[in-house]
């Protein structure tokens, strides 16, 4: 496939109001010089989406499943060069761009072209001699904002379901990683999917993100990146009362009890922080450890990190990539520093790292002998950085894990069967994980509470999202 760089709207490749430069993360070179939509070139895409939306709504069903398995089939046949354009993109490791985040794509669209033609309303059981029913419509024109770090994958979060129910979607890629979004809206084209569709217009948040906020003929906003832009994104939205779904940041707790496995708890501990180089909005940053077998586990937890090491992110053996930016990285060493500053016990990392001298990378690191009041332990790092504290019971576990403002997801290890029950229940947070980490599905909805945001994205949560409810009267007197 060929590289995109220019905006995709009303199915032709145009240019924007300026470029901006993309850079290669692990290499420090440009990869593209990419157009960025201005708000002249958003309103074209606006117009282009409402244009094609009464044809997108009123086509079969079937026929919309039909095209969304189309363009899976696409995403899967071009899987490594999707990967190898992801990993260039974002620096993170090519076995998790080909082998995990592709894979994903593929099965959301094809979860949600098998959901097309399912969506219906319902009959209620009313007083008086009427028929009442339901109708599912499509909300309209749906601006998808995406983050960095799941550049497709959180992509296909949005627009699968959102063109599974009727609706036309405007996606606007981070500005550090938007080919592979240009690629999508090319397969799209090449699936069948009619001009206008599915608009790509990449830009920076503050010209592209917020001309399509802002616009009044956009129907819905939904935005996964930091609770600072979603906070705006509420302001701005509310303007025109637009419909909007969140998921932001997240610290989530990663809850280790002395009865538990704890060579598999090291073992997710480590993957629930290092995986992409911690740039996950629900990493396991706060890892809680049962105060008898702190000692114990923290050796394992060690060894296991000392196998991190920055690499190459396209060498198939490398599992620690760059961070997505100079700027990231340098917010990302800031941390370290107040982590130190602040009395935290620096373990393991710490350190910025190249390599053959280039590239933004960071040691896998670990602060141990950590205070919930520490920076390190409030704040979203968005790093490799895994704060660990102690704990002595389930009921100080609990009480610590929700001393947060976000609540996204969260991980417990034990054998203990009530124990793990019981703290899924009380912790606050929109994803539990019971002895292991990290895990998503399509039909398993995933999302926040708290500060970490609102609506539920995959499964047939999603759905709701962006479907109108309308109750029909009948008078059958």
């Amino acid at each position: 496939m060929e590289l995109r760089s220019q905006l995709l709207i009303g199915g032709e490749w145009v240019d924007g109001a300026g470029t901006f430069t993309d850079v290669n993360p692990a290499t420090e070179e440009t990869i593209a010089e990419v157009q960025e939509a201005g708000p002249e070139q958003v309103d074209a895409a606006v117009r282009s989406s409402r244009e094609a939306l009464p044809g997108w709504r009123d086509l079969d069903p079937h026929a919309r499943s039909v095209l969304l398995w189309r363009l899976a089939d696409l995403l899967e046949q071009h899987t490594d060069e999707l990967g190898e354009v992801e990993t260039r993109d974002n620096g993170k490791p090519l076995f998790e761009s080909s082998k995990v985040d592709l894979p994903s794509v593929v099965q959301n669209f094809r979860y949600y072209a098998g959901w097309a033609d399912k969506l219906g309303g319902e009959t209620i059981p009313v007083s008086g001699p009427f028929l009442n029913y339901t109708l599912r419509q499509p909300v309209g024109v749906v601006g998808a904002i995406v983050p960095w770090n799941f550049p497709l994958s959180l992509a296909a979060w949005k627009v699968a379901p959102a063109l599974a129910c009727g609706n036309v979607v405007l996606l606007k890629p981070a500005e550090e990683t938007p080919l592979t979004a240009l690629l999508l809206g090319e397969l799209a084209l090449e699936a069948g999917l009619p001009p206008g569709v599915l608009n790509v217009i990449p830009g920076r948040g503050p010209v592209t993100g917020q001309a399509l906020v802002e616009h009044p003929g956009v129907d819905k906003v939904s935005f996964t990146g930091s609770v600072e832009t979603g906070k705006l994104i509420m302001r701005e939205a509310a303007a025109t009362v637009k419909n909007i779904t969140l998921e932001l940041g997240g610290k989530s707790p990663n809850v280790v009890f002395a009865d538990a496995d704890l060579e598999a708890a090291a073992r997710g501990a480590t993957t629930g922080i290092f995986y992409g180089k911690g740039e996950v909005c629900a990493a396991g940053s706060r890892l809680y450890v049962e105060r008898s077998v702190k000692d114990a586990f923290m050796e394992t937890l060690l060894e296991r990190t000392s196998r991190m090491v920055p690499g190459d992110p396209t060498h198939p053996k490398t599992r620690l990539g760059a961070l997505v930016s100079e700027q990231q990285r340098d917010r990302v060493l800031s941390y370290i520093e107040a982590g130190t500053e602040q009395g935290a016990k620096l373990v393991a990392g710490g350190k910025p790292a190249t390599v053959e001298g280039k590239g933004y990378f960071v040691e896998a690191t670990v602060f141990d002998e950590v205070d919930i009041d520490m920076r390190i332990a409030r704040e979203e790092i968005f790093g490799p950085v895994l704060s660990v504290l102690e704990f002595e019971d389930v009921d100080d576990a609990i009480q610590q894990a929700n001393q947060t403002i976000y609540g996204l997801a969260a991980g417990v290890w034990t054998r203990d069967v009530g124990k793990a029950h019981r703290f899924a229940r009380e912790v606050q947070a929109g994803t539990v994980w019971v002895n292991t980490y990290n895990r998503y599905d399509s039909a398993s909805p995933f999302g926040g509470v708290k500060q970490s945001g609102f609506g539920r994205d995959l499964g047939r949560y999603a759905l709701e999202q962006y479907t109108e409810t309308k109750s029909v009267w009948v008078a059958l007197d």
